[in-house]
């Protein structure tokens, strides 16, 4: 089910949507769409990171393990190769 919404647009916008909505033999309803849906992924998985990097920051204040970096990209690289690769070990903990 869609509902009516209503833009108000810059002109200047409205004009390139509209020149590459033409090029792109598209209607700009599906150009602008489409654009809207991505901005709000983009938004939505912005949001999830900074949760994420909240949540982990917490827990580093709680105690949990802390890794070099250095640590964890030689052991990705140990791991593409082995797939039972000895983890790092905890640099803070």
């Amino acid at each position: 089910m869609t509902t009516t919404t209503t833009l108000k647009l810059p002109e200047k916008l409205k004009a390139r949507i509209a020149r590459l909505a033409k090029a792109t033999r598209r209607s700009a309803h599906s150009l602008m769409v489409e654009a809207l849906e991505r901005e709000v992924v983009r938004e939505e998985r912005m949001q999830a990171f900074v949760r994420e990097a909240l949540a982990a920051d917490a827990a580093i204040e709680s105690g949990a393990a802390v890794y070099r970096a250095e640590d964890v990209h030689a052991w990705l690289d140990r791991l593409a190769r082995n797939r039972k690769a000895a983890r790092p070990r905890p640099w803070l903990k």
